[in-house]
């Protein structure tokens, strides 16, 4: 049986679709949330094919329980350690891989996770609650420059050191553990708002990133996807910002064995190019118009789908 939704969930019908369930096989939903991709791909799987999801928040765990089709699984570890996660319960070949990358509306919405400055709550920012620092731990010792360095590389935010030097001013006040504390003390510091975004936005973004290390969890993913899959086997992402599509698009291109895409590079001599291990189905998907209006959060969504080739049909590109 499958419990109703909880949430929308991006690009539903086109990462459903690259994955092409109705072939069988063993699936993985590497990142749950609350199940909408995964519901969707049970409706639409063989009854002999398998879906086997994983995600390291208990309040996904929890959502996981609700479906008690005997063809899923669900497994409570990062997504990076998908092959030993996958391991553990004697799957070593998958057909097809899902990752949904980032933050889902329930955990935005929930005001106690402290992912989001529209709520006041604890600073807390961890998707997996059980582990590491909150986000309130980190900042109460971080260094200026590490505060700069993450709130610049990470939230790409070109006010970093100035917001940077007034959380240390501020936390020498007080401590700062509540996510409206944090997200006053940026718009001090920044009080413009001419990007049409919250002053925090980027800010809390970067701290986010950080405290659960979601890029290195990404290359760790996507390093773990390529031994998983069988020939034909398909990779499909969901990003939701430039620098984890940045990941992606970067690896997967290198994993085709196709040349950098900036042509200040494409004069350099192409030695030693490794077989290509995948090819890329079509161009990255954006979400339609009508997704957009349903659904604004959806808006900087973008899919990438790739495909395993056979060891022998590497240099047939």
């Amino acid at each position: 049986m499958l419990a109703p939704e909880t949430h929308i969930s991006v690009l539903l019908r086109e990462a459903c679709d690259a994955l092409s369930p109705e072939r069988g096989g063993t699936l993985v939903d590497g990142t749950f949330g609350r199940g909408g991709h995964s519901r969707e791909l049970l409706r639409r799987m063989p009854a002999s094919a398998r879906l086997i999801a994983i995600d390291r928040d208990a309040a996904a765990a929890v959502a996981a329980r609700g479906i008690t089709d005997e063809r899923f699984g669900f497994i409570a570890a990062h997504f990076g350690d998908m092959g030993s996660a996958l391991a553990s319960v004697g799957v070593t070949q998958v057909d097809g891989i899902l990752l949904d990358i980032g933050v889902s509306s329930p955990q935005l919405d929930d005001a106690s996770r402290g992912f989001s400055f529209m709520r006041d709550g604890p600073l807390d920012m961890r998707m997996d609650q059980l582990r590491g620092p909150t986000a309130a731990d980190w900042i109460a010792t971080a260094s200026h420059n590490d505060l700069t360095e993450v709130i610049r590389d990470y939230g790409e935010e070109r006010f970093a050191s100035r917001i940077a030097a007034a959380i240390v001013e501020a936390r020498e006040r007080q401590p700062i553990e509540r996510t409206l504390q944090l997200a006053q003390v940026v718009e001090k510091a920044v009080s413009a708002r001419w990007t049409g975004q919250h002053p925090a936005t980027k800010t809390f973004q970067a701290i986010r990133i950080h405290i659960n290390r979601e890029l290195e969890e990404l290359r760790m993913a996507l390093s773990a996807a390529l031994p998983l899959l069988a020939p034909s086997g398909r990779l499909a992402v969901i990003t939701f910002h430039s620098l984890e599509d940045r990941i992606v698009k970067l690896w997967m291109r290198e994993q085709a064995g196709r040349a950098p895409e900036d042509p200040r590079l494409r004069h350099l001599p192409q030695v030693n190019v490794a077989q290509p291990k995948i090819r890329l189905v079509g161009r990255d998907i954006a979400p339609s118009e009508a997704e957009v209006r349903s659904n604004p959060r959806s808006r900087s969504a973008r899919l990438r789908v790739a495909e395993k080739l056979a060891a022998n049909e590497g240099h047939a590109l």
